[in-house]
C-alpha cells in the first residue's frame, strides 16, 4: 500500500487542474479532504492516511480507492469494487473523548461500507465483530475529534500491548489511549495534552474492544 507523502502526491496530480497548475501545497490538500491543517500534519508526521476523507474525496472523483492506495486498475476490480457489506451501528452512543459519555442506546442502524473500507477493518471475516458509535468531546484530538464515527472491533480486548480502546468505567463510556504499566495498572491517556494521564486498576474497567478505524462527520 502507498505511504502517506505518496497518496498525498497522486491527490495534487488529480486536483492540479483545479489550481491553474500552480504549485499545490500541503494546506491545498487538507482543504481537499477537509481536513485541518493541524489534522494533516499530525496524519503527515505519523504516516497515518485519512482514510474517510480519501474515500469520500475518491467518490467524488469517481475514482477507484484500490489505484489510489494499491495501483491497482479499475478493471482488475469490478467485482471487489461492486460489494458493499453492513456494519452495526449504535447511533445513540457517543464515547467520550472529553467529559460525560452517553451509554443509553434503543437505535441500532446499519452502515454501508464499500469494499475497500471493509480490507481496512480486517477484512470480511473481521466484520461480525465490528460495529460503529459517536465520538463527543476532543480529549482524543486530533486523532478523533467530535462527531467522528469509530469502527470497533469487540473480539480485540487484549491491553498487554496497548493502543486506542472503547473502555467502560463507572463514570461512563470513554475512547482512550491504554498503556499497561510494570505494576500492572493502567495508565488512560489522552492524545490532547491538555488533558492528564488517569491511573486505572485493570479491575475499574471493562474493555470493549479496540477502535480500529474512523469515519469524519457523517451526516
Amino acid at each position: 500500500m502507498k505511504n502517506f507523502l505518496e497518496v498525498v502526491e497522486e491527490i495534487k496530480s488529480i486536483i492540479s487542474a483545479e489550481f491553474n497548475d500552480r504549485k499545490i501545497f500541503d494546506k491545498d490538500v487538507a482543504d481537499v479532504l477537509g481536513v485541518s491543517q493541524m489534522n494533516f500534519a499530525t496524519m503527515k508526521k505519523r504516516n497515518k492516511i485519512p482514510f474517510g476523507e480519501l474515500l469520500d474525496f475518491c467518490a467524488t472523483k469517481s475514482i477507484s480507492i484500490n489505484w489510489m492506495l494499491y495501483g491497482q486498475s479499475p478493471e482488475s476490480l469490478v467485482d471487489a469494487t461492486n460489494k458493499f457489506f453492513m456494519v452495526k451501528y449504535f447511533s445513540d452512543i457517543n464515547a467520550s473523548a472529553g467529559g460525560g459519555a452517553d451509554t443509553e442506546y434503543e437505535d441500532i442502524q446499519e452502515i454501508e461500507i464499500p469494499h475497500e473500507f471493509a480490507l481496512m477493518l480486517g477484512g470480511e471475516r473481521e466484520l461480525k465483530h465490528i460495529e460503529a458509535i459517536n465520538v463527543s468531546g476532543d480529549s482524543m484530538e486530533p486523532t478523533f475529534s467530535y462527531n467522528d464515527i469509530v469502527f470497533i472491533n469487540r473480539s480485540k480486548t487484549d491491553l498487554q500491548r496497548g493502543g486506542v480502546f472503547t473502555i467502560r468505567t463507572e463514570a461512563g463510556l470513554f475512547i482512550k489511549r491504554v498503556q499497561k504499566r510494570i505494576d500492572g495498572k493502567l495508565d488512560i491517556i489522552s492524545d490532547n495534552d491538555v488533558y492528564s494521564t488517569l491511573t486505572l486498576d485493570p479491575s475499574e474497567i471493562e474493555v470493549i474492544g479496540r477502535v480500529v478505524s474512523r469515519f469524519g462527520d457523517v451526516d
